[in-house]
């Protein structure tokens, strides 16, 4: 049972980077960037070209997600199940109670440090939409040097596989991937090569820092980005929070695990709405849907205690 007595079974779900935007964080609140800004000492100017930036693009993310994991726990809402995207990760296992705020933000800043220091330019991600995995892999394999490195990174949907790698090979990619009838194909606003072989150092290195944050057993459960496995082992999570980075992420595979506990309510956490088209094919028309980057919290938090009490009442 949730806290303050709720009973609603809700998926929570905190996508990683690209639907950044300058200004998003407007709705965190004054004390809550104060107490990041001296914990990390840093500013947060919040604006597109900042964003750039992918030790401010990070950092910012996590702060707008833990703001408004905060604020749905003040009204009393825990989630049942956390799925992370990438870096949302994070605010995921915060969200289960098994990462701790200061923690949170200090391994969040150094793992966007060290990718940007790995990648400071020239590199980043692409995504695909309307061909299958296996005939991405193989334009993939036309494409991909030793000095211009390309490869398939993750699966949000069926038909939706995403590069990491070099900016030209990816573009030559993309190209491709056109001419083969792809729906769509573009790259991503993400300024590093996430999710491949080419973030094995980072990956490495992260574990080592990781070893030393305490994790404790979650309040519910965590969906890990490599496959979706369901755990509440914190040495499980802690292996996902670390390593990630180098493999791609199945968040198809998270989504198909997620039915499985039949959740009512879906919560889809900001920046963007980058899955609400894989969220309503994924779940049934009798599954409620929020995205906080469409409603405020406090009509979210309407909805969430309407449909408390509709489920109560069957």
């Amino acid at each position: 049972m949730a806290k303050g007595g709720h009973t609603l079974k809700q998926l929570w779900v905190f996508p990683g980077q690209g639907g950044q935007h300058g200004g998003m964080l407007a709705p965190v609140p004054a004390v809550l960037k104060e107490q990041v800004a001296a914990l990390l000492d840093m500013s947060f100017p919040d604006t597109d070209a900042v964003y750039t930036d992918s030790v401010q693009l990070q950092v910012a993310i996590a702060l707008l997600q833990v703001s408004e994991t905060q604020e749905l726990m003040a009204a009393g809402f825990t989630p049942e199940l956390a799925a992370g995207h990438s870096l949302g990760v994070f605010a995921a296992a915060y969200s289960l109670g098994s990462l701790q705020l200061d923690d949170l933000f200090k391994i969040v800043h150094y793992r966007a440090s060290l990718m940007q220091a790995s990648y400071p330019s020239g590199y980043g991600m692409g995504v695909i939409v309307g061909l299958p995995r296996t005939s991405v892999a193989k334009l993939v394999a036309q494409v991909t040097t030793t000095d211009a490195p390309v490869y398939t990174s993750n699966q949000n949907a069926p038909d939706q596989v995403a590069l990491s790698g070099e900016l030209t090979a990816i573009d030559a990619v993309l190209q491709l991937a056109k001419a083969n009838g792809a729906a769509k194909a573009l790259r991503l606003r993400v300024p590093v090569p996430s999710h491949s072989p080419l973030m094995n150092g980072v990956a490495q290195k992260l574990t080592k820092a990781m070893a030393g944050v305490q994790l404790t057993p979650p309040q519910g459960i965590y969906l890990t980005n490599d496959g979706g496995r369901p755990t509440k082992d914190p040495e499980v999570i802690r292996r996902d929070l670390s390593d990630n980075l180098a493999h791609p992420v199945f968040f198809d595979d998270m989504l198909a695990v997620a039915a499985d506990y039949y959740p009512q309510v879906v919560v889809s956490f900001q920046p963007g709405q980058p899955f609400r088209k894989v969220l309503a094919n994924r779940f049934s028309d009798d599954v409620h849907q929020i995205g906080l980057a469409s409603m405020s919290i406090d009509d979210a938090t309407f909805l969430l205690n309407k449909w408390e009490r509709g489920s109560q009442n069957e």
